[in-house]
């Protein structure tokens, strides 16, 4: 089969193109792909990391098709395709995986060794990711189906639910995610840095999983307003005063069970500076505010490589962090991406059977293919919305 196909481009430190890009094949470079499938893309969401490379403090190359967040109808599958068929609906984990290297086997998929020649892990669309084709396509290439896709039992049923389903290829596990490795569970206190979309799925999931208190901070009140409007305690971070002071002044006490960093590298300083970065200061606001012997979950990207960077060392990826202090209250500290085949089925149920609305917590904002460069422009500016692409008209209004 072959036909048209655009995509969202990135061309340089803040701009993003609507283009025409080539129809995906079975593929893999010269040799066939025949463990692959081709989806037409029904939603196709953009992602607070997408930012990062788009505001030029990444290495990404112009001409990257971007797009992680996929979720999408089968059109074609390979010839050892066994269990995914065409007309199946399906979600796409951002992390690509072969299910057959040792970490796939041991389930920590999005560090994949085999599909990324440059180092473990991989995803569709990014910097540093394998080069992978992205997704905030018509149509994408998806390798190793049987292993990464998850059908959705129902498809009328998965439409009506759209708005939600299709956080299950990020954001939502990576939220969910942040909160298991940060010891979540019934009646903790949290701490969710950041209140961007990641931040509120997070949220949402501290009080999927139990918390007795959540509290977000962020610096933009459109967003702090959102956290609570669904049940969440908020901190204005560009306001002056203690952290801990603000803390025991909600909870009580000067510290919390669980905290969750939802920020990455571009954070920014509190109070009277709060326009000045200041790239590690919620790791040791982390360190600062969690009890002794609780846990910190970063599901916050942080690079290797930040050519924006304020100074020498952040632009190496090296954050002057007060580690001493966390080593003395015995935290631990779970980085990295999420691995998202561990939580996508037990959340889609979650969702199925209405046990949460995270797309109006994260306050879903279906836009056009042709809307695109104009939704990462609001994206950046603030805006308290998770836009998500219908490249096809696929999804009612």
């Amino acid at each position: 089969m072959s036909a048209a196909n655009r995509g969202v481009v990135y061309k340089g430190p803040g701009q993003v193109d609507v283009e025409s890009i080539p129809y995906p094949e079975l593929a893999l470079g010269k040799r066939k792909c025949d463990h692959g499938v081709i989806l037409k893309v029904v939603t196709t969401n953009i992602c607070g990391s997408d930012q990062h490379m788009v505001r030029g403090r990444t290495t990404a190359p112009s001409g990257l098709v971007l797009g992680h967040e996929i979720t999408g109808l089968v059109i074609e599958a390979g010839r050892d395709v066994e269990f995914i068929k065409p007309g199946d609906l399906v979600s796409v984990p951002f992390n690509i995986a072969c299910g057959r290297c040792r970490n796939c086997k041991e389930g920590k998929t999005g560090i994949c060794l085999n599909v990324n020649p440059a180092r473990p892990g991989a995803a569709y669309g990014y910097v540093d990711m394998g080069g992978w084709v992205g997704g905030q396509t018509e149509y994408v290439m998806v390798p190793y189906a049987d292993f990464n896709l998850l059908k959705f039992p129902d498809a009328d049923q998965a439409m009506e639910k759209i708005r939600d389903l299709t956080l299950l290829s990020d954001i939502f596990p990576t939220g969910f995610h942040g909160c298991v490795t940060a010891g979540v569970g019934p009646g903790s206190t949290v701490y969710i840095a950041g209140a961007g979309p990641v931040g509120l799925a997070a949220a949402v999931s501290a009080h999927l999983l139990g918390a007795a208190c959540v509290i977000v901070g962020d610096m933009i009140e459109e967003r702090l307003a959102q956290a609570r409007s669904f049940g969440c305690e908020t901190l204005d971070l560009t306001q002056d005063g203690d952290m801990a002071d603000r803390i025991e002044a909600i909870l009580g006490e000067r510290e919390v069970d669980a905290f969750v960093d939802c920020v990455g590298f571009e954070a920014h300083a509190c109070g009277c500076n709060h326009g000045k970065e200041a790239p590690a200061t919620v790791l040791n606001s982390a360190m600062s505010l969690t009890r002794a012997g609780g846990q910190i979950g970063i599901p916050g990207l942080y690079v290797t490589e930040d050519p924006g960077a304020a100074d020498e060392a952040a632009r190496q990826g090296a954050l002057s962090m007060r580690f001493g202090l966390g080593w003395a209250k015995s935290h631990s500290f779970h980085t990295g991406q999420c691995p998202v085949m561990a939580y996508h089925r037990p959340l889609m149920q979650a969702i199925l059977f209405d046990k949460v609305n995270i797309a109006d917590a994260v306050n879903v904002q279906m836009i056009t293919l042709d809307e695109a460069p104009q939704g990462y422009a609001d994206f950046d500016g603030g805006a308290a919305k998770k836009f998500v692409i219908d490249p096809h008209g696929s999804v009612a209004a």
